[in-house]
């Protein structure tokens, strides 16, 4: 099929919104139109080609979200360079690996991640620079030198500053490398996803042609931007379509994220399940949760009333202007989505993962099936690798245009990932229906083999779990052939009214025989052991499950 490419999109928002505020960091300093955006790009290119940067070379970025991340991002594609992407949540030791592996010449770092390397580390660098102000941190004498000519040769190249006619970015470079997206900060054999600028235009070309903005249209970043995620659907389809992006630069907790979707009311809300599900636990089913709310939540009439009600309060959390909840990641818990089906909130969740670019499926919420991740991109086409696909489960597999071009230096990984009829593996199990929904059941690395042979799929259990009282969070481990539930309780004030007289432990046992009533004999949990604080996550804010055993 013909892609648009990315960048197309991007010149034509610079044409059409020149003078409209492109993105800014939110309560922070930067702050870009599109005719700031497109001149400060430019001086970037001037810059590296003082430092003789060539098309190619790989520039890393390491920070937190914030406008200047951004800002660096499209600077080095519209140079024809590449990005290196890393996580700040690395550690010192985790960054220097990739710098050293991704053989990139310069780094820009955040606040955070400056305080915590030490630049001497990684040998390859021309030059370390703060994000914040494009300052250096460490460079040698000879780069140092060369960033003192910087103004001259921009005030040469642009004398009149950079005007719209002056835009004009590379888009012929569809299988050229783009980016290189490290999945984990191991110093061992790292993955880093190589993805192509056919694999971002054609997740780009999907959002600007199923979801289009309007004017004025505003948008958080809140996902890590170092995170495929959070960098094409907050941030890069976002600001190639004409949206206001808004940097979150502080850690996203509930008080935060609260008063930033009032303050931004985005229209568009990208996150994780356990956002949500913290946000519906706490302020929606302690309300609904009464011997009389559970009685008009079902009656008919009184029941849109109530129904109204919550999904007005909902409405009105998320800034009151919000027309999409897209939830991907993982899977949402099954009461919490039952609240946003029964609301008819506008919610969906997809599917994705790095090697895509994200994204593998989705389907608008008025259209979304219940229970399913939506529907295969045109992109991105899915098939399931099971003899009977709509009912027995199997691997799903992908292949099409948004698929990686295959892991950085790692040809091990990168032949094992792919079949020999050059399918992508996802490692996740599931079924495809006859209307083309996908449903996905588990990761294949996490399914439990029962006593008879028998799929066990701990997703599934620990879904039953965590709607149960005082259950904040769980994992479900195989100890000597024994289903044993981890779980974190909920000791708070609200906990505490839930268990009434009752002991925590009674409160468990309690839990633990009403999750196996609706379980077979093979999937019955034996046990549930509570933990004291909650498990450890991923910056996806995935449960490091390899941690428990």
């Amino acid at each position: 099929m013909a892609t648009k490419h990315y960048l197309s999109f991007l010149q034509e928002t610079m044409n059409t919104h020149w003078d409209r505020l492109a993105m800014k960091d939110l309560d922070g300093v930067n702050s870009y139109t599109y005719a700031e955006l497109a001149s400060e790009i430019e001086k970037l290119h001037v810059t590296w080609r003082e430092l003789g940067i060539k098309e190619g070379d790989k520039i890393a970025l390491c920070g937190r979200n914030c406008a200047n991340w951004g800002l660096l991002f499209l600077a080095v594609e519209t140079y024809k360079a590449v990005v290196v992407s890393i996580l700040p949540d690395f550690t010192a030791e985790g960054i220097y690996s990739l710098v050293d592996h991704s053989e990139a010449i310069l780094l820009y770092v955040g606040p955070n991640v400056k305080k915590k390397i030490d630049t001497t580390q990684m040998k390859g660098l021309k030059a370390t620079l703060f994000m914040d102000d494009m300052t250096i941190v460490d460079a040698d004498d000879k780069v140092r030198k060369a960033f003192e000519g910087v103004d001259a040769a921009f005030a040469k190249a642009y004398p009149n500053g950079v005007k719209v006619s002056d835009v004009h970015y590379p888009t012929d470079n569809y299988d050229e490398l783009a980016v290189i997206n490290y999945t984990s900060g191991s110093t061992g054999n790292p993955k880093g996803v190589m993805l192509t600028h056919m694999n971002l235009s054609g997740n780009v070309e999907f959002a600007c042609q199923r979801i289009p903005h309007k004017p004025g249209d505003k948008v958080l970043s809140m996902l890590p931007v170092a995170h495929m995620f959070g960098l094409m659907f907050e941030f890069l389809y976002q600001v190639c379509d004409g949206a206001e992006v808004y940097f979150l630069t502080q850690a996203p907790t509930p008080t935060v994220l609260m008063k930033a979707f009032a303050q931004v009311r985005p229209f568009m809300i990208l996150t994780v399940p356990l956002v949500v599900e913290k946000i519906i636990k706490k302020g929606v089913l302690p309300k609904i949760s009464s011997p009389l709310a559970k009685i008009m939540w079902k009656t008919p009439l009184l029941n849109k009333i109530i129904r109204g009600k919550v999904k007005e309060g909902l409405d009105k959390t998320f800034g009151g202007q919000l027309r999409y909840l897209i939830i991907g990641g993982a899977a949402l818990n099954g009461e919490v989505e039952q609240v946003l089906h029964d609301i008819k909130f506008q919610y969906c969740v997809g599917y994705g993962m790095t090697e895509c670019g994200p994204l593998i499926s989705y389907e608008d919420w008025w259209a979304y099936a219940f229970h399913s991740c939506g529907k295969e991109l045109p992109q991105c086409h899915v098939r399931i690798d099971s003899e009977d696909p709509t009912s027995k489960d199997g691997e799903i597999q992908v292949k099409g245009i948004n698929v990686m071009k295959g892991y950085y230096k790692n040809e091990e990984a990168t032949k094992a990932v792919f079949t020999e009829d050059g399918w992508m593996r996802t490692g996740d199990l599931g079924v495809l229906d006859k209307k083309g929904n996908i449903y996905i059941h588990g990761r294949s690395k996490n399914m439990i083999l029962g006593p008879s042979g028998q799929n066990i799929y701990p997703e599934e259990l620990e879904d039953k779990l965590n709607s149960m009282p005082c259950v904040i969070e769980s994992i479900v481990v195989d100890r000597d052939h024994k289903l044993v539930a981890l779980v974190f309780p909920d000791t708070s004030n609200e906990g505490k009214k839930l268990m009434g007289t009752k002991t925590l432990t009674q409160v468990m046992e309690e839990n633990r025989v009403a999750v196996n009533k609706n379980l077979p004999a093979y999937s019955q949990i034996s046990a549930i052991e509570l933990v004291a604080s909650e498990f450890e996550k991923t910056p996806k804010r995935s449960i490091k499950r390899y941690l428990y055993k």
